[in-house]
């Protein structure tokens, strides 16, 4: 690409940078080549479109005169960086020759979290509310919820607070939950779920398009458009984990555009992640997902959240989405086995007599494994477990291991075919008069009758439900305490079961415990884990509640 040799500074820094990914001066992925590649091709073409870039200046100047409004740019103008610059100029430099109308309806932009998205977007619609020359627009901030609805829509309503210039220009008044330009009825607003009827979306942006469980939102606006001569449609998100979900079928259909398998003029896409290959551990590979590296995202930044990510395989999904900008499942080894391996000592449980013990109960099934774990808080979290598992269960060939630990004595073994729970309320008890015990944490769920039953004997029993919420925080704060050797015990089965764990992930970077098979024991880790759910809350009065169930 050469230099289009009109004064259009901004416009041509989007060609620099273009020039600089297919010159491989800039590191860049093959779907970024991709597209700075179908940039130079269409230049080239005789064809029905041209790019006007007077048209792309204008949009630019426009974001040119926005303030930002927070970090260390607060109340400087906001300059658009290469990337965004060659982005924004594909959106609106490409006119048709005819009918001057632009050529893409719709933009897919994928990058790694920290890199200007939500600023960027909310000033591309305060400009679709102003400058598009479009009669009564109607821009939405579309989203699931109103959190994420406002992560474009604030950062816009407040630019036009500050932008008191642009606000006069145009007439923009600023209220609440919407920007409006009443000469011409105009309005900017979030969405959450679908927009009500009789809207028209001149341009709707959907912030994180990774979290719709289906594409109703997307499908509901895209109808809507059907009335104007050039709507646009934003789509702005990182990579997610619902391989299933609308986002990555439209990833799919992006990447097709751009590798030439599916020819469709209306839409840019560009996705910025690491090439298959590629080492996520190498910093040199940041700037791949990350294209304001240095700019809005510090590499010191990433480097500490990579060092993290490399100690916890739970925090590895989360750096590689988020981070990284690569698709994983939501699913991740909980546990680095080495780090657990480093807190096995020989302990004796005798040392802890009188000693305060939170208590965590999971039964699980009667007819498999159930778990006791003991927690003992200090200096180092020290933790005992008991095991119980029915005669034919041990006997029936399931689990090789099981027989081994029915006969070195690591899992008691009840009678019959069924666990006799009365065999843990006799442990139970006998921890109470042992210990200091003020909770026995508990999941209802097939425990509602043994709970009841040891309330009557005096347990301190609480109710701990087996939701995100209960068991996030806690299993958490045990991977830390094992991952800083601050965290001792001596248990094959706890070991074998810890390694079963895989931490289900989710949009608030909460984490829970699930298995990948059903044969994967994980009931020793769920019982620290709702123990630990009690560590945590410690000092609190409801911890000491004993004249009911207390429910968490």
């Amino acid at each position: 690409m050469s230099n289009p040799d009109t004064p259009y500074p901004l416009t041509w820094r989007g060609f620099e940078w273009a020039n600089g990914v297919l010159d491989g001066s800039i590191p860049a992925c093959q779907f970024v080549k991709l597209a700075a590649e179908r940039f130079r091709k269409d230049l080239e073409r005789d064809w029905q479109f041209e790019f006007d870039p007077a048209e792309s200046e204008r949009w630019l100047a426009f974001l040119a005169r926005l303030p930002h409004i927070k970090g260390r740019w607060a109340g400087e103008l906001f300059q658009s960086s290469g990337y965004q610059c060659f982005v924004t100029m594909n959106l609106y430099g490409w006119r048709h020759r005819e009918t001057r109308l632009r050529r893409f309806r719709e933009g897919y932009i994928e990058v790694g979290r920290k890199n200007g998205k939500s600023f960027w977007f909310g000033g591309l619609g305060v400009g679709h509310l102003c400058i598009d020359g479009e009669p009564g627009a109607e821009v939405y901030c579309g989203a699931t919820s109103e959190a994420q609805a406002w992560e474009v829509f604030r950062p816009a309503r407040a630019m036009c607070l500050r932008a008191e210039e642009v606000a006069d220009e145009y007439g923009i008044e600023v209220h609440a939950k919407s920007l409006w330009i009443l000469a011409d009825g105009s309005r900017f607003q979030p969405v959450i779920g679908d927009p009500g009827d009789g809207s028209s979306p001149s341009c709707a942006i959907i912030d994180e398009f990774h979290e719709h469980k289906d594409s109703r939102l997307v499908d509901t606006m895209v109808t809507g458009m059907g009335a104007r001569e050039q709507p646009m449609l934003l789509t702005i998100t990182t990579a997610g984990s619902d391989f299933g979900g609308p986002c990555r079928a439209k990833r799919q259909d992006v990447v097709r555009i751009l590798e030439g398998s599916v020819v469709d003029e209306t839409v840019f896409g560009i996705i910025f992640t690491l090439d298959d290959g590629d080492d996520w551990t190498d910093p040199a590979n940041f700037i791949k997902a990350n294209p304001n590296l240095d700019v809005s995202i510090s590499r010191d930044f990433l480097l500490a959240e990579l060092e993290k990510a490399k100690r916890s395989p739970t925090k590895q999904a989360a750096f590689k989405t988020k981070h990284l900008n690569l698709w994983v499942g939501a699913k991740a080894a909980w546990m680095n086995m080495l780090h657990l391996q480093r807190c096995k000592t020989k302990l004796d449980l005798a040392a802890f007599d009188g000693k305060t013990c939170m208590i965590g109960v999971d039964l699980a099934s009667k007819v498999d494994l159930a778990a006791v774990a003991l927690l003992f808080p200090g200096d180092k979290l020290t933790a005992f477990f008991r095991f119980y598992l029915p005669e034919a269960r041990v006997y029936s060939g399931v689990n090789d291991r099981y027989v081994a630990w029915a006969e070195s004595g690591a899992i008691t073994v009840t009678p019959g075919d069924t666990i006799d729970f009365s065999v843990i309320e006799e442990d139970l008890e006998a921890f109470l008069r042992r210990f200091d015990v003020p909770a026995v944490a508990y999941d209802p769920y097939q425990a509602t009758q043994f709970a009841q039953q040891m309330l009557a004997k005096g347990a301190p029993m609480v109710e701990i439900r087996a939701t995100v919420l209960n068991f996030s925080e806690p299993m958490k704060e045990l991977e830390k305490r094992i991952v800083d050797r601050a965290f001792q015990y001596d248990d094959d089965v706890f070991t074998w079961m810890v390694g079963n764990v895989v931490a289900k992930l989710d949009k608030k970077d909460n984490i829970y415990p699930d298995r990948e098979r059903v044969e994967n024991k994980i009931d020793g880790a769920v019982a620290a884990i709702m123990a630990m759910n009690r560590v945590l809350a410690a000092g609190g009065p409801s911890v000491y509640e004993t004249r009911g169930v207390l429910t968490v």
